[in-house]
């Protein structure tokens, strides 16, 4: 009897210690917040990667991926610090670094400018040259008339510009557009509109920027963050885009998975268009660079000459502080 009074009184005493013992508490995760330059896409698979496999949370992160805000552009937004990190484009941190907006593109999304002049099959328009007497469908950007201007000087009938109507369609559908006659021809992202018209069944020509190689190339889209979050938290944007780049090399090695991964965090987009557009930017992703997310030097220099030579900014930036490959992994 003793001993089993004694082994009860051994077992008693060892809960009592182990219920004493405080258990091990989880570092609590950084919230960090990341504005998109548009609805959900493929451009940003990688964030949605990243935050269902976990490696934002192994960084010790908590991200919220935001659509788009109230009170300015993301630009201006992660400038100010309402925003951590954001999707922008070259061409928007040139021009938000000529009007003194402190942001920083550290990471190139897609390694080479994936856009386009796409019209519909019948309109015949192959190159530059067939824009001549079309009604062009515009979005309001001052880019858009240097741009067309660029290409048609550079297929030698730049004295003909006018003779390209220029039509608002403001955030009108491509397709509903072209299908009303409105315009003939609407800039779009291959990757998407493009892969969109494959899936629909309407066959598109697409003179495709790179092709012509009359524009600088440059980075579109680009992930973005301000000077003081990279003076007063680099760490933190070292953990953000270890995970991030995680996230992107997944859908580039594994875009069938990947693809799933966005339509379970946007359910409302077109499961077919998702899946092959993503097929399609895992090969644009990285394409010739030699990891995830580098930039160049001479891309920021050569497409901001362009822009100052063409008056699409003020002045001439230093290209050097527009980005930064030193977070990346």
């Amino acid at each position: 009897m003793r001993r089993w009074l004694l082994l009860g009184l051994i077992v008693v005493l060892t809960a009592c210690g182990s219920a004493a013992t405080p258990p091990a508490t989880e570092t609590p995760l950084t919230t960090v917040r990341v504005g998109l330059d548009w609805t959900p896409n493929t451009n940003h698979t990688g964030l949605y990667v990243a935050q269902a496999q976990g490696y934002y949370r192994d960084q010790g992160l908590q991200v919220e991926i935001l659509g788009a805000q109230e009170g300015g552009t993301v630009e201006q937004l992660v400038a100010a610090g309402r925003l951590d990190f954001g999707i922008s484009y070259q061409e928007g941190v040139t021009q938000a670094r000529v009007e003194g907006v402190p942001i920083v593109s550290i990471a190139a999304i897609i390694q080479h400018n994936t856009s386009g002049f796409a019209s519909r099959a019948e309109e015949g328009i192959t190159s530059p040259r067939d824009f001549i007497g079309k009604k062009y469908g515009a979005f309001g950007s001052p880019i858009e008339e240097a741009v067309i201007r660029g290409l048609l000087e550079c297929a030698g009938v730049g004295d003909q510009f006018n003779q390209v109507q220029f039509v608002d369609i403001g955030s009108s559908d491509f397709f509903v557009a072209t299908e009303r006659d409105e315009v003939d021809f609407v800039w779009i992202f291959k990757g998407w509109t493009g892969i969109e018209a494959e899936v629909r069944g309407v066959p598109l020509n697409i003179v495709m920027m790179n092709d012509v190689q009359c524009i600088p190339d440059y980075y579109t889209p680009v992930i973005i963050t301000s000077e003081k979050m990279i003076a007063e938290q680099p760490d933190l944007v070292r953990r953000f885009l270890a995970a991030t780049s995680a996230g992107y090399r997944f859908a580039i090695d594994r875009p069938t998975e990947a693809a799933e991964i966005l339509l379970q965090a946007a359910p409302e987009l077109d499961a077919e268009l998702v899946r092959r557009s993503q097929q399609y930017l895992a090969t644009q992703y990285q394409a010739d660079a030699p990891r995830w997310g580098e930039q160049k030097l001479e891309v920021w220099r050569a497409y901001a000459q362009w822009m100052a030579e063409r008056n699409l900014i003020a002045r001439m930036i230093e290209p050097e502080k527009a980005f930064t490959n030193e977070f990346l992994p």
